[in-house]
């Protein structure tokens, strides 16, 4: 059945390690510059209490632009670039995980369900505590915050940027403790594992329905391309509900998912699970295309020199 896939994929055993992790860390930050912003406007819009603030994505990027300049997009990204080791761990587990599931199921669907959830648990591991501390930032709006917690600045002097980060660490520690650098763990496996395997299935299907649909000389990277934000955008939709509720969990420092989920109902109705959806399929959209892009570019240029030229890639 594997031998009949009209795109084939490049298997971990394919692969040049140390040229896919090189090329890896690159694509990973620029893609990282590129879509943070959107993450979190999408925040903001999951966290605020009806349309308190924002009343959608274009008009939170407008209103942060205009009151805290370009750096206001960026709150917290400094931090979040140590989620670029999660981001290795991420392909290194799906890749071996998709290998070892290849011994007992060779169906790729099997394959990458497994493999995706897999390595969303382990990634997730390491982001939350990262998620964290960079989501209280991206709440630090000019002169207030959206969260439970306040940058305090006594000398009315901007701190750096590491400073904030210092003084949002120990005020997370004072308030929750260790346990408060996990708080929404669970809810975050519950949003990104199911998350991470539905897309995985979902990219390789509605890659091989549009090969099946366009010519045979058809660029396979272009197929890729159009496949990964249909997938992000079908994934998205499944798991935007409990990804509201991990953001609340996280900033407001809830500790029950289900009375979350309650207060959420209570106060906002079902329409409250769809906030931020579509900032979430808006920034997915195209950091989507230039991941698989990117990660398929990077797989090509990492395979092993004897496997280059032996079949169409």
């Amino acid at each position: 059945m594997e031998d009949k896939r009209n795109i084939p994929i490049i298997e971990w055993e394919h692969l040049d390690k140390r040229k896919f992790y090189v090329f890896g860390i690159c694509m990973t930050m620029m893609i990282r510059v590129s879509v943070y912003p959107f993450t979190l406007i999408r925040t903001r819009l999951q966290v605020q209490k009806g349309k308190s603030l924002y009343n959608g994505t274009f008009d939170a990027f407008v209103k942060i632009l205009r009151t805290e300049g370009t750096a206001g997009l960026y709150r917290g990204f400094l931090v979040n670039t140590f989620t670029l080791i999660s981001g290795q761990c991420y392909v290194t587990t799906y890749e071996l995980t998709r290998k070892y599931v290849a011994r007992y199921n060779n169906n790729n669907a099997v394959k990458s369900l497994v493999a995706g959830g897999s390595a969303s648990l382990v990634a997730q591991s390491i982001t939350v505590p990262i998620d964290v501390i960079s989501q209280h930032l991206m709440m630090q709006r000019k002169g207030e915050s959206m969260g439970r917690f306040k940058v305090q600045n006594p000398d009315g002097k901007r701190m750096l940027v590491f400073g904030q980060t210092k003084d949002i660490i120990v005020q997370i520690f004072k308030a929750d403790g260790f346990r408060g650098f996990y708080r929404g763990y669970v809810a975050s496996l519950l949003t990104y594992i199911p998350n991470s395997a539905v897309w995985w299935p979902f990219y390789h299907f509605y890659a091989e329905q549009l090969s099946s649909l366009t010519p045979k000389d058809c660029p396979h990277l272009l197929l890729q391309a159009i496949s990964g934000p249909l997938a992000a955008a079908t994934a998205s939709t499944l798991t935007n509900p409990m990804d509201v509720i991990r953001a609340r969990v996280q900033v407001e420092g809830k500790s029950s998912i289900v009375l979350t989920f309650k207060q959420l109902m209570a106060e906002e109705g079902p329409w409250g699970l769809t906030k931020g959806l579509s900032a979430r399929i808006i920034s997915a959209t195209p950091s989507t295309i230039v991941i698989v892009v990117g990660y398929e570019t990077l797989k090509k240029l990492s395979l092993r020199p004897e496997l280059v030229d032996s079949r169409h890639w």
